[in-house]
């Protein structure tokens, strides 16, 4: 038996786009000088990575953020969260049940501080929710 969710492929690139924005600015003006002390990066750090080329890496960001979103729309469809309130719900689920708990493996195992864990999973949580509303708000149009 095929199951058809329906996906609008439209919202599904926008949450990539406010996935990118958010995290330019998350990791940017925001956060980004406190997320380089905590993770232990260095300026120079940065610019040998600058070298290195940040076109590719900003690609794969973005291709996983498309990702993300379509996925997060089957889990929508799936849980029947059709208003804003069930989606924010639905993704607070899906953080704590699978980012969070994945992600603590960084303060374990590679003795990154509880503040970083914190600061990333609070964009983590944050992305989740607006791209749920971004595909709520977004219908699909069925031809």
């Amino acid at each position: 038996m095929e199951i058809l969710i329906p996906v609008n492929y439209w919202a599904v690139l926008v949450c990539g786009v406010a996935a990118m924005v958010l995290g330019s600015f998350w990791y940017g003006p925001l956060f980004g000088k406190v997320w380089m002390k905590w993770s232990g990066i260095t300026e120079k750090d940065i610019k040998e990575t600058q070298k290195q080329g940040m076109v590719w890496r900003y690609i794969l960001n973005f291709v996983g953020s498309l990702a993300m979103a379509y996925i997060l729309a089957h889990f929508l469809e799936y849980t029947t969260s059709v208003t804003i309130k069930y989606g924010l719900i639905t993704s607070f689920w899906l953080w704590l049940g699978f980012i969070a708990p994945i992600s603590l493996g960084g303060v374990l195992w590679e003795n990154k501080p509880f503040k970083l864990y914190f600061l990333n999973n609070a964009y983590n949580l944050i992305i989740l929710m607006v791209m749920s509303a971004i595909l709520i708000s977004w219908p699909v149009v069925v031809a």
